[in-house]
């Protein structure tokens, strides 16, 4: 094999991993996926995206879409909200947090706040038993069965299962 088609072969490869995962997915839309998009449309204040690392760079896609959609939103990075940034949620707004495990400890940091202020939470995870899936008004579930990394460290179809929900909506 040569050294063109093996690149060749990991490229079909993980096409088709996210291919499959964005398809199980779309058998997964339902009330809560409707009832976040509800919420998201008869929010009065802004939409506030976050999410940590690379769920972070989703995030901020997804706040820059809903903003070009004509829905005022913003990206709140989680450590920076722990560290003042809360300051810029308010009570009309709502918090859309994105965390493939549910345990990011920088999102998980800032929930009492979001809960004591009143501030609407829905939460797109890959574990709907999780602290941040729990915690949320609404739950999304972006599972994936698997990884396209080869080494089964980056996070390749969890991202773009996220980033396709973030498009759905």
């Amino acid at each position: 094999m040569t050294e063109h088609s093996t690149f060749m072969a990991s490229a079909r490869r993980t096409i088709d991993i996210e291919y499959r995962a964005v398809g199980e997915l779309s058998q997964r839309i339902g009330t809560s996926f409707a009832m976040a998009c509800e919420r998201l449309l008869k929010c009065t204040g802004r939409i506030i995206v976050t999410g940590m690392g690379k769920s972070g760079h989703i995030a901020s896609k997804i706040a820059a879409t809903l903003s070009s959609t004509g829905s005022p939103a913003f990206f709140v990075h989680p450590a920076e909200a722990s560290h003042g940034d809360l300051g810029m949620i308010t009570d009309k707004d709502v918090v859309l947090a994105l965390s493939y495990s549910g345990t990011t400890s920088e999102i998980m940091a800032i929930l009492p706040m979001l809960k004591r202020q009143g501030i609407p939470l829905i939460s797109m995870t890959g574990a709907p038993d999780s602290p941040v899936a729990q915690a949320s008004d609404i739950h999304i579930d972006a599972s994936v069965r698997e990884e396209a990394c080869p080494l089964g460290q980056a996070p390749t179809s969890s991202t773009t299962v996220a980033l396709v929900l973030g498009d759905a909506i």
